[in-house]
């Protein structure tokens, strides 16, 4: 029975058992209202409000059970669904917030494979922009020093040498950030090897131990997929050493059957919950999104926080 009909015949039975109560009871009400006749019709009114709520209240909580779910909702949480435990309007309702959850998902999948492949493309031409431009300047610059230090006097060779070495410097912070606006090595190297690169570079960089526990024996992975984890592990890695003040880094990758996990575990501060995510973690959501991962974000065993992604191998294909 519609919603409307259910409330519409819920209070006409209140207004129905109100009438039979005065007709078949002794009650009445004089032309002189007495003191007594007012409690009787107070104590009637008190009853039918709570015959009424009594009635009315089971109608409308699915209601406030789905509401509660939809503002828990997250697109950037994919597949969640609320159960259609109802028929009628309320059953409607709930389907339509199932099929609207399934297009929004969508379209942000298809709106984040878009932004994130702009953003990897300007990532490239900024990396190819570093290494071309500036990287080569640097690099002819630190000729230039080798070339006159070969003719200094000896007080004029220390300044140059310092300068020389201030440059190598930057020109290595050059190269690294170029590297890491453009995992090429995913081009030449397999996954594992592309990560465990990345994990002996953070630690040369950072001085935190990284444990690696990566599997060689991957199935077939989309470039795409490849791209994600690679980018996820270097998020995770980057969280470690800038916010959590970790002193080492666990860094997993292995899969089964049905899906290939990520794993990167240190044993930093953690997350308390206290503060929104920032755009590194959403950044993560996002990338899973797009490739149909499932991201948790939790505390890990090791007392710090621990980033996990499981793509679905049937994702991939």
């Amino acid at each position: 029975m519609p919603l409307f009909w259910r409330v519409f015949l819920a209070n006409a039975a209140i207004l129905l058992a109100g009438i039979l109560a005065l007709a078949l009871t002794p009650l009445s009400v004089s032309e002189h209202t007495t003191l007594r006749e007012i409690i009787d019709l107070l104590a009637g009114l008190a009853l039918m409000i709570v015959v009424n709520w009594l009635i009315l209240r089971p109608q409308f909580r699915p209601l406030e059970r789905l509401a509660g779910r939809m503002e828990e909702a997250d697109v950037l949480r994919g597949g969640q669904r609320v159960p259609t435990e109802s028929s009628g309007e309320i059953g409607a309702l709930e389907h339509a917030f199932n099929t609207m959850m399934e297009r929004l998902e969508t379209e942000r999948r298809d709106a984040g494979a878009r932004a994130l492949t702009t953003q990897e493309e300007e990532r490239q031409r900024i990396a190819r922009g570093l290494h071309d431009e500036v990287g080569q300047t640097m690099t002819g610059v630190l000729l230039v020093l080798k070339r006159l230090a070969r003719d200094a006097t000896p007080e004029q060779h220390d300044a140059l040498s310092e300068a020389q070495a201030a440059v190598k410097a930057s020109l290595e912070d050059v190269r690294r950030t170029a590297q890491e606006l453009r995992p090429e090595i995913l081009d030449h190297l397999d996954l594992p090897s592309a990560l465990m690169n990345l994990a002996r570079t953070f630690s040369d960089r950072t001085g935190i131990p990284v444990r690696r526990q990566l599997t060689t024996q991957l199935p077939k992975l989309d470039p795409s997929v490849e791209l994600v984890l690679y980018r996820v592990a270097q998020e995770g890695l980057t969280n470690a050493a800038r916010h959590s003040g970790a002193s080492e880094v666990t860094l997993t990758l292995e899969h089964d059957a049905d899906s290939v996990v990520l794993r990167v575990l240190d044993n930093g501060q953690g997350f308390d919950g206290s503060h929104a995510e920032g755009g590194g973690l959403r950044g993560i959501r996002e990338r899973a999104l797009i490739v149909g991962g499932a991201v948790a974000i939790k505390p890990a065993p090791t007392g710090g926080a621990e980033i996990r992604l499981q793509v679905p191998i049937e994702a991939e294909n």
